[in-house]
């Protein structure tokens, strides 16, 4: 297994966790924030997928799809084009009301984009700074490391949030 391999088949277990959280659930339901103040399940895979977005299509040099194939206004939800959720407040995790088939659908361009950018990716690749903001900067192996633990958190804390409501 090669590099590109690898990471093809880890963001391949982000969305069988993703499908499965949301696949059959109402607005209701995923809107639905445990003990009325957690992260809703909406709000979660809403979230992972703005961070995978963002992160690679910055990695990548090519345009987050949130705003190339026009997420961010067909989601309507009120936050800048650029906001991921990161220290979002309670009451921005109850805007996000967004329905199984717009999650999804977000989800799986950037998922198409992220294994499209990913595909023949080399270890040599690995090494190239990505964000020259932190100390040590931030490589491109460590970013991607980065966005799959983030995103697998959050899509296992979607589908711990649907065995609740179920």
């Amino acid at each position: 297994m090669n590099t590109s391999e690898l990471l093809l088949d880890a963001f391949g277990r982000i969305e069988e966790v993703v499908r499965e959280a949301v696949d059959g659930l109402d607005d209701k339901t995923l809107a639905t924030r445990p003990d009325g103040a957690g992260n809703s399940i909406a709000w979660l895979v809403w979230h992972l997928t703005r961070i995978q977005d963002d992160h690679l299509a910055n990695a990548g040099s090519y345009e987050q799809v949130y705003t190339s194939d026009g997420w961010h206004e067909r989601l309507g939800l009120p936050f800048d084009a650029g906001d991921t959720g990161y220290g979002h407040s309670a009451d921005d995790v109850a805007a996000v009301q967004l329905s199984a088939e717009q999650l999804l659908g977000y989800y799986d361009t950037v998922h198409a984009r992220s294994l499209e950018y990913l595909n023949g990716l080399t270890d040599n690749e690995l090494d190239r700074i990505v964000d020259r903001n932190w100390n040590p900067p931030v490589t491109l192996g460590v970013r991607l490391i980065s966005v799959l633990s983030d995103d697998l958190q959050h899509a296992g804390q979607a589908a711990y949030v649907r065995g609740l409501l179920s």
